[in-house]
């Protein structure tokens, strides 16, 4: 379910429990909301974002259960000012426990400058609706080649 208006769904948009979960959890970043969005994912669950080695996960491991998630989220996510999700499709079988977004995240800062990452964000849930594992296919050079300064104050 889809609670802010800094997510732009253009993609199918049924009640699949991946995909459900997938916008939850996008809403929550985009209220800087971390006590909801940790309600989205299993106590146990792995988030890979990007996968492989990257600025916020050395060894490419992921970041495991709720302390990892809460540490990535104040390393990746509180730093941000402002989230902007447009979603283009999402692919679920509808007897699966899976689905992939496509789209890209807009990431804004307090001075204006701003990065969009075009990604595949790949979410599992489990028997109750919850994350188990997240993994966003992404680029991170592609990411910062497209950094665009803010307005000088």
């Amino acid at each position: 379910m889809i609670t802010s208006d800094a997510i732009a769904w253009n993609a199918p948009n049924d009640p699949h429990p991946a995909r459900a979960a997938s916008q939850r959890s996008y809403s929550a970043v985009a209220k800087g909301d971390l006590g909801e969005w940790l309600t989205v994912y299993a106590e146990d669950a792995v988030i890979e974002d990007p996968v492989g080695p990257s600025m916020f996960d050395a060894e490419g491991k992921g970041h495991h259960g709720h302390d990892g998630i809460r540490a990535f989220w104040e390393a990746a996510i509180a730093p941000i000012d402002r989230f902007e999700f447009e979603i283009d499709d999402s692919f679920a079988n509808p007897a699966g426990n899976t689905c992939a977004n496509i789209g890209r995240i807009k990431t804004s800062f307090a001075d204006g400058s701003h990065t969009t990452t075009d990604l595949i964000m790949v979410y599992v849930v489990n028997d109750d609706g919850r994350v188990a594992s997240m993994k966003a296919y992404w680029e991170p050079d592609r990411t910062m080649a497209s950094f665009t300064k803010g307005e000088s104050v």
